[in-house]
């Protein structure tokens, strides 16, 4: 579905981000919504994302999920209709990933001071913008240690960060998973929203005051609740 989506959208790319920024955002959504319908027709994936929908009637936020798996950003990009990422320099080549992500406006991480400058200027323009502040995959209980990006970002763009709580019954996909390796099915994901958090202040005190809110989760292996919970609805 990303392969197909790519090769659609290359003849937008002689024409200003302005005019198909949205609407490549609109359709990465929709791609990831259709695929996470059909996982869960086939019972593979059951999913509550409907959190999520809260997003679209708020403006300019930068969004800070836990990052147990390498699915995260597609839960979160499936009910988010306008929303850019910071995404890995490598992708940009990504034959599934580069074109698309390049179209919707997506920031890379390559440059540094370039990308700070790019994803705040984005979100004072009233774009939500996915962050995973931990940086990497989740490899420590229950989150890792987290970086300050995305506090400064919000700072320097004058919005909230909005931290996202993602629970999963499944190891799938985490750090250590093969990606060639199925799991135990279905898999299991619930989305919840935390408070707003004001980023006016000192980045370090707005990013431990952001990490102290994940300290007491419980994000992997939520095994029997998550099963019977999702499965009834």
């Amino acid at each position: 579905m990303l392969l197909i989506g790519n090769a659609l959208v290359l003849p937008l790319l002689p024409f200003p981000n302005s005019f198909h920024a949205r609407l490549v955002q609109f359709a990465i959504s929709r791609i990831c919504r259709i695929f996470f319908a059909g996982c869960r027709f086939f019972g593979l994936l059951y999913c509550d994302l409907s959190a999520l929908d809260e997003i679209n009637r708020r403006k300019g936020l930068v969004v800070v999920p836990n990052h147990p798996a390498m699915i995260d950003a597609f839960l979160v990009l499936s009910r988010v209709n306008r929303m850019i990422c910071i995404m890995k320099g490598r992708l940009e080549t990504n034959l599934f990933l580069g074109a698309g992500a390049k179209l919707a406006g997506y920031v890379s991480n390559r440059y540094t001071e370039r990308m700070l400058r790019e994803a705040i200027a984005k979100v004072k323009a009233g774009d939500h913008l996915l962050l995973f502040p931990e940086g990497t995959r989740t490899t420590e209980t229950p989150v890792n240690t987290f970086h300050g990006t995305a506090a400064l970002i919000a700072k320097k763009a004058k919005v909230n960060l909005l931290p996202v709580f993602i629970y999963t019954n499944s190891p799938y996909l985490t750090k250590s998973w093969p990606i060639w390796k199925p799991p135990q099915f279905p898999v299991c994901y619930q989305v919840k929203l935390g408070e707003e958090i004001e980023a006016s202040g000192v980045v370090a005190e707005t990013t431990k005051r952001l990490q102290d809110l994940y300290q007491d989760q419980q994000f992997i292996d939520l095994r029997y609740t998550l099963d019977r919970q999702l499965r009834s609805k």
